[in-house]
């Protein structure tokens, strides 16, 4: 009757080292990983909801990091995702002013507005940017799927 020697190989020694590895520990962080990746990632989508309407247009060229001015489907004002009051905007828009005074470039503006608001609300917030000096706004829209524009009628 053969005797089977013990894992390692060796025989004559008890306490042999084992040099089978151990997979267990590193299948259950990849597990762990996996699962914290998957909760986090759709919370790493920046911005405020907002449903934007639907155009051809290109997106623009951009150097550097555009402030973003949201306004949401009830009227509130974000700035870069901070809500802000109608009156508290003007000082809102000079501190943004007063941070880039000494760059040769004026800092650019994306505006976004849900297509449920009226007009007049988004002229308002455009009408402070004009008064505070950010004359480089750029109104966001999402791109239309099969290139056909939807008019908003439905």
């Amino acid at each position: 009757m053969a005797m089977s020697g013990p894992p390692s190989g060796r025989r004559g020694r008890k306490n042999a080292p084992m040099a089978d590895i151990n997979v267990t520990p590193l299948v259950d962080v990849m597990l762990v990983l996996l699962i914290i990746f998957m909760v986090t990632a759709p919370l790493l989508v920046t911005g405020v909801p907002v449903n934007l309407p639907e155009t051809r247009a290109k997106g623009l060229d951009q150097d550097a990091k555009p402030t973003i001015v949201s306004i949401d489907r009830d009227g509130a004002i974000f700035v870069d995702e901070a809500e802000i009051s109608q009156s508290d905007l003007p000082d809102r828009l000079a501190e943004i002013v007063s941070a880039n005074a000494g760059k040769p470039e004026a800092p650019q503006i994306f505006l976004r507005a849900d297509t449920a608001l009226d007009y007049g609300r988004v002229m308002r917030v455009m009408g402070e940017l004009n008064r505070a000096g950010l004359n480089k706004v750029a109104l966001v829209s999402s791109a239309a799927e099969d290139g056909a524009v939807s008019d908003g009628s439905e």
